[in-house]
């Protein structure tokens, strides 16, 4: 082999330094403002460290075309946690930022970036801007159920009247929330007693992967056929980006336009979700869903002990009155009736005063008219006599007259009868060449009483024949 040809070079670490040298003068004392996704992140709370890359990708294509290591500790890693307090949200993958950075050059590392600050109204904002682009789409693509009006959203949840008193209630919340439990404490122990019948639908309440089950949960509750009065919606607390599950649109949608009045308590202090803007009613937290609750139900029970007082006191009143009318009714009662007996009392002392005197005036009148009376019966009966021996006399004559008569019209009709007698006799038929057929001596009036071989006897005027039937023919269709 031939021998190797002596070239200058230079070690990796000296190539190495020098990189790092040329980047320090570059860029030693520098900071800038970068908008990165953060990818890959890991957190060492013992530590404090972060290590996460920052990334930009294309926004037609989402392809790649950024990519550098970054990490945080010290005054880095206190400025992300004042950020989570400030926002709400944990530090994590998939969000978007705007931090400040220093650029460095390690021979064993690599490059990368110190994170030095982070801007958390960039964050809100972007956070905001994604809320705004929802509601926007809830109102252009279902405008049938939520609308925007001076005020905020008005929705057809919004529109359904909660029952005067909320007994049944469906509950969508994690099982083991601890808002669930604080909010079933507080129905539970109400200071007034009321009873709540509540049915549970568990399911995850974080994550915005998990919208998808909240939906199913509420269809669920359609589907079970029960009438509740509401729904409540509850979580416990946490970070803000756990509340991004109630700022999607196919939740924010399944609520606008739920038949049952919905009610939140998600947990959150600072900002509204828009399940919270489209629910018919919002609070802060589980505890102060059930105090709402609670309260509904108690304004509705004093509005009865209100109307109860205003008619105990007006049955009072309309009694008193009554009372007082009676009083009245009894007073006046009494006193006419004195009037009254007062009044009759004189007209019978009148009354007993003139009847004696009447009475003989009376008795005196009716002597007289007897006196008349009498006079005129004695006369009477001898006129009344008189005229009816006239009128007999009268009488007797008439009868003779009409006597006479009847028995003349009687011997005409005799005359007449006898005749008609005489005319239709057996004899004088017989003579007019009529005959009379007998049958064993009753008299035959009909062949339906004859059959051949039958004696017969027919008599004529002269003479009677006597002859066996050999024969009979009916007539008239017979």
């Amino acid at each position: 082999m031939p021998a190797l040809e002596t070239r200058n070079y230079i070690t990796l670490s000296q190539l190495a330094a020098g990189i790092q040298g040329t980047i320090k003068n570059a860029f030693s004392g520098q900071s800038y403002w970068v908008v990165a996704d953060i990818t890959s992140h890991s957190f060492y709370p013992a530590k404090g460290y972060h290590y996460f890359d920052m990334v930009e990708k294309d926004p037609r294509s989402h392809q790649m075309i950024a990519k550098i290591s970054t990490t945080a500790w010290g005054n880095g890693s206190t400025r992300i946690k004042e950020f989570e307090n400030i926002t709400g949200q944990r530090f994590s993958n998939d969000m978007q930022v705007l931090v400040r950075v220093a650029i460095e050059f390690h021979p064993v590392y690599g490059l990368k970036l110190s994170l030095m600050d982070i801007d958390p109204s960039f964050t809100i904002g972007q956070l905001e801007q994604q809320k705004q682009a929802t509601l926007l789409r809830l109102v252009t693509e279902c405008a049938d159920i939520v609308q925007k009006t001076p005020d905020g959203y008005m929705t057809r949840n919004k529109a359904l009247r909660l029952n005067p008193v909320i007994q049944r209630i469906a509950v969508i919340s994690s099982a083991s929330s601890a808002g669930y439990q604080d909010f079933m404490h507080t129905m539970q122990s109400n200071a007034y007693r009321y009873i709540f019948y509540t049915d549970n639908y568990f399911t995850a309440v974080q994550g915005e992967a998990n919208a998808a089950q909240v939906c199913m949960q509420l269809e669920a509750i359609i589907a079970s056929g029960k009438r509740y009065d509401t729904v409540v919606i509850i979580r416990g607390g946490g970070a803000q980006t756990d509340l991004l599950l109630f700022d999607q649109y196919a939740l924010g949608k399944a609520v606008a336009g739920f038949p049952v009045p919905v009610i939140t308590g998600i947990g959150h202090q600072k900002n509204e979700t828009i399940t919270d803007m489209l629910a018919h009613t919002a609070t802060k937290t589980p505890t102060r869903a059930a105090e709402l609750i609670i309260a509904h139900n108690r304004t509705f029970e004093e509005a009865l002990l209100t109307q109860q007082s205003q008619i105990i006191i007006r049955m009072q009143q309309m009694i008193a009155g009554r009372k007082k009318q009676l009083s009245s009714l009894h007073s006046g009662i009494i006193n006419r009736s004195r009037d009254l007996l007062s009044v009759h009392r004189d007209g019978l002392t009148r009354a007993k005063q003139a009847i004696p005197q009447r009475a003989r005036h009376t008795l005196l009148r009716q002597r007289n008219a007897i006196a008349q009376l009498s006079g005129q019966l004695l006369a009477k009966p001898g006129q009344v006599t008189a005229s009816r021996l006239q009128e007999l006399a009268h009488i007797r004559k008439d009868i003779q007259v009409y006597a006479r008569k009847l028995l003349q019209q009687q011997q005409q009709q005799l005359v007449h009868h006898e005749t008609v007698v005489r005319i239709m006799s057996p004899a004088a038929l017989l003579q007019k060449g009529f005959a009379m057929v007998q049958h064993k001596g009753q008299i035959i009036t009909s062949a339906a009483q004859l059959s051949p071989g039958d004696e017969i006897t027919v008599q004529m005027a002269d003479a009677g024949v006597h002859a066996t039937i050999t024969s009979k023919t009916m007539t008239d269709g017979y």
